[in-house]
C-alpha cells in the first residue's frame, strides 16, 4: 500500500450518528485513525451517549441501540480527550466534507469547545471516487461495453447505448450478490424487468422525483425540508399552511397531485371520525 507523504498528522475518522441532519443529530460512535508523518498509526474508537433517542430504523443500519450506549460517555464528556487526539492532523473520510466534519464541528460547539478548522486539510474520498469515475452514460459505455461512445449526447446513439449497458450489466451482474443497507443479501441484477425495477431505486418513490417516499409502515413521509421524515397526512393535518406552499410553489405537477390525494385522504378520514 502506498505510503502518504505527510507533513502532520493525518486522521481518517468515521461516525455513527442517530440520523443525518447535521442540525440536530448526534454522534453515537466515532472511530479514528491518525496516521503520523512517521508513518505510525494511533487509533481511536469510541461509543457516546447521545442524550437522545437512536431511531429504530438507524439501529438497523449501524447495530447500535439505545441499550448499548447508556453507560458510554457524551460527547460533551469526550471531546477533551479527541480534541487531544486529532491535534492539528489535516482530516479524511468518505463524504466527510459533507456530513462528518460538519456534524464532527457541529458537536464541538455544542460542547462549548472551538474546533480550530483553520489551515486544516479536508480529503473527501467519495469525491475524488466520483471525479475520477464519472457517472456518465459516457463513462458506463466505455466501463460496461469496452468502447468509446460515438455521437454522445445525440438522442438515437445514447438511447442504444443505454441499452447495450443494460445487458451488459446483465451479464455483469449475474449472480453477483449486492448487500444492502439493513444487511439483507440478494442477486437482485437478473433478466426479469419487476426486479430490475425495484432494484432501480433508492427508495420507494410516492411521487416521481421522491419528494415525497414511503415508510417502512407504507405511509407517505416528506424526504425533503424541515419535514423530512415525517408523515406527509400528519403535517396537513396540523400545519395546513404547509399544503398550500407546496401548491403555490414550484414543485412538479405530478406531485402537486399526489399531495392533494393525501390532503383530500385526511380531510376524509377526519370527516369520517366526526361522523361516528
Amino acid at each position: 500500500m502506498t505510503k502518504l507523504n505527510l507533513t502532520r498528522p493525518f486522521a481518517v475518522f468515521d461516525l455513527e450518528t442517530t440520523g443525518t441532519n447535521v442540525g440536530k443529530d448526534k454522534i453515537v460512535e466515532i472511530s479514528a485513525i491518525k496516521i503520523n508523518p512517521d508513518g505510525s498509526e494511533e487509533i481511536l474508537d469510541q461509543r457516546l451517549n447521545p442524550e437522545i433517542p437512536i431511531p429504530p430504523e438507524v439501529t438497523k443500519i449501524h447495530g447500535i441501540s439505545d441499550e448499548d450506549v447508556k453507560d458510554a460517555p457524551t460527547f460533551k464528556v469526550f471531546a477533551p480527550q479527541l480534541l487531544q487526539f486529532l491535534g492539528n492532523a489535516d482530516l479524511g473520510g468518505y463524504n466527510s466534507n459533507k456530513f462528518d466534519i460538519p456534524l464532527l464541528v457541529e458537536e464541538f460547539l455544542r460542547a462549548e469547545i472551538d474546533f480550530d478548522l483553520k489551515g486544516r486539510r479536508f480529503i473527501d474520498v467519495q469525491n475524488i471516487f466520483h471525479k475520477m469515475e464519472p457517472r456518465t452514460l459516457k463513462a458506463a459505455y466505455k466501463f460496461y461495453c469496452n468502447a468509446d461512445l460515438v455521437n454522445a449526447h445525440s438522442a438515437l446513439a445514447d438511447t442504444r447505448a443505454t441499452y447495450e449497458v443494460l445487458c451488459a450489466q446483465l451479464e455483469r451482474y449475474e449472480g453477483v450478490e449486492y448487500e444492502d443497507r439493513e444487511g439483507n443479501i440478494s442477486t437482485p441484477v437478473v433478466n426479469d424487468i419487476k426486479a430490475l425495477h425495484d432494484f432501480s431505486f433508492q427508495n420507494r418513490n410516492a411521487d416521481l422525483v421522491g419528494h415525497l417516499i414511503f415508510n417502512q409502515k407504507n405511509q407517505e413521509v416528506f424526504n425533503f425540508g424541515k419535514h423530512k421524515g415525517k408523515c406527509v397526512e400528519d403535517i396537513f393535518s396540523s400545519e395546513p399552511s404547509y399544503y398550500d406552499w407546496m401548491i403555490k410553489s414550484d414543485f412538479p405537477l405530478y406531485t402537486k397531485k399526489i399531495i392533494t390525494a393525501i390532503k383530500l385522504r385526511g380531510f376524509n378520514n377526519t370527516s369520517v371520525n366526526i361522523n361516528k
